[in-house]
């Protein structure tokens, strides 16, 4: 399952985010959104859990939680309409 994570704060890395969610589960893989021009954090990421189980576990526990300064929101990711 495809989740999206925003409001993060500019200062978090894809690491400390793999680490957070690992604590739910599997991570296959983890894409923090990067400002093309400078390569700062755009504030938002995208993080994949094979087990919806363990996805849906780390939505209920980590949505609207603190991180650096920031209160995340996490969700499911929805597929991008073309």
């Amino acid at each position: 399952m495809k989740l999206l994570i925003r409001n993060l704060d500019r200062s978090t890395t894809e690491d400390e985010l793999k680490k957070i969610f690992q604590e739910f589960g599997a991570v296959q893989y983890c894409n923090l959104v990067l400002d093309l021009e400078n390569g700062t954090s755009k504030g938002f990421a995208f993080i994949e859990m094979p087990k919806p189980g363990e996805a849906k576990a780390a939505i209920k526990n980590l949505n609207n939680t603190t991180l650096g300064s920031n209160q995340i929101r996490v969700k499911k990711a929805e597929n991008k309409k073309t």
